[in-house]
């Protein structure tokens, strides 16, 4: 299912967002559709890959040890 939105920009911001869409052959519509599913996508994943940190660092920490050259190992 698609959605359509609107948004205000100025003047000058929609003139770069022409030139950013003919450097790539688009419509300024289709260049904003896809930078803002890149930076979506972006996001769920570094959000995605902070979870899984978050769920197995302990365990990867004590199967492989900590990182190289830590203030723990000099000690």
């Amino acid at each position: 299912m698609s959605r359509e939105i609107r948004i205000e920009i100025s003047d000058e911001l929609y003139a770069q967002l022409k030139q950013a869409a003919a450097e790539r052959r688009l419509p300024p519509e289709a260049y904003v559709g896809r930078v803002l599913n890149a930076d979506l996508t972006r996001t769920r994943f570094h959000e995605g890959a902070r979870a899984f940190i978050a769920e197995h660092a302990e365990g990867f920490s004590e199967r492989f040890g900590g990182p190289a050259g830590s203030s723990a190992d000099a000690a």
